[in-house]
């Protein structure tokens, strides 16, 4: 099944704590139904210093589940992600604008 959301796209938050809040993800992991978006869902990490990095507290943004993003249009509101053929091509399409994403 082709992946709705991708890393590089713009999506906004939809539920949980940073409800509201706007990112771009940076990683997906399909297996586990979830991505990394940056600036959203941050943890802090205590880390004990080692050879080549500090340590201290180190915030790090954590995994969020997929059905709480939604892609941002160009409008920059909220849009479920569809699939067209172009051609040859399968394509992916915001419904609220019907623009390829």
């Amino acid at each position: 099944m082709a992946a709705k959301l991708k890393k590089g796209d713009k999506v906004i938050v939809l539920a949980g704590k940073d409800k509201g809040k706007t990112g771009q993800i940076a990683s997906v992991a399909p297996k586990d139904n979830k991505a990394v978006v940056e600036g959203v869902n941050i943890a802090v990490r205590h880390t004990k210093q080692s050879q080549g990095t500090q340590g201290g507290r180190i915030a790090k943004a954590m995994p969020i589940d997929l059905s709480n993003l939604a892609i941002l249009d160009r409008n920059g509101k909220a849009s479920r992600v569809g699939f067209r053929m172009e051609g040859d091509r399968k394509v992916r399409f915001a419904k609220t604008t019907g623009e390829v994403i």
